[in-house]
């Protein structure tokens, strides 16, 4: 007789990041583990050319998939560059409170300005970052960065030293973890529900029983 042969299968693969899944081949989920994906993220984005780049991780027969680095593509920055105007990179490790990010921002004023302006912004960018992701997580830091938050709020720091047309994150990017990744407080939540229902649900008498064993 014939012998069947294994075929692959579609197995979920969790981001928490995005609170979305994505599927993947392969003929058993253990396989899964240490796999690097690439999601595209312009969607969720409205436009803007990100790309997630993930690796995935097999707990309890789950896979789930952590972010590893997150990347502007080049044309679309090329978009943001205009006649007359300058922009100003930089690229620098960050220290967060379970590892080690590099960051790469990359800044367009609205004019042409002096090397002296560019230096001020390139200095100022990579102080407010640095105190921005030392009271992160990873997991913040990269979701900060999704939400635009991260943006946002080093544009109005910038603003007093020279006003900019686009102030974004090109590359972010896990350098070292020094902690497990946390679980997202969603999962927390309901764990502890589950706990507490457990209890509810547990009969007075067994809860009563050790105290009567010790009184005999």
């Amino acid at each position: 007789m014939a012998v069947a042969k294994k075929r692959k299968k579609f197995f979920d693969a969790e981001i928490p990041l995005i609170g979305k899944s994505t599927q993947l081949l392969a003929f058993e989920i253990e396989e899964l583990a240490d796999r690097r994906i690439k999601y595209d993220l312009t969607r969720m984005q409205r436009g803007k050319n990100i790309l997630l780049d993930a690796v995935v991780e097999i707990k309890d027969k789950i896979a789930v998939a952590h972010p590893v680095k997150i990347y502007l593509l080049p044309s679309y920055l090329k978009r943001m560059v205009r006649k007359g105007t300058n922009y100003v990179e930089d690229s620098f490790d960050a220290e967060t409170t379970d590892g080690i990010v590099r960051i790469k921002p990359f800044l367009v004023t609205r004019r042409k300005v002096s090397r002296a302006v560019r230096k001020a912004l390139r200095n100022k960018a990579k102080e407010e970052l640095l105190s921005y992701a030392k009271v992160g997580t990873i997991l913040n830091i990269f979701t900060e960065v999704l939400n635009n938050n991260m943006q946002k709020t080093l544009s109005a720091k910038l603003k007093k030293i020279y006003p900019l047309s686009t102030c974004e994150i090109r590359i972010l990017e896990v350098k070292k973890r020094t902690k497990a990744p946390k679980e997202s407080k969603e999962k927390k939540i309901v764990k502890e529900k589950i706990v507490e229902e457990v209890k509810e649900e547990t009969p007075k008498e067994i809860k009563e029983a050790p105290e009567k064993e010790k009184k005999e």
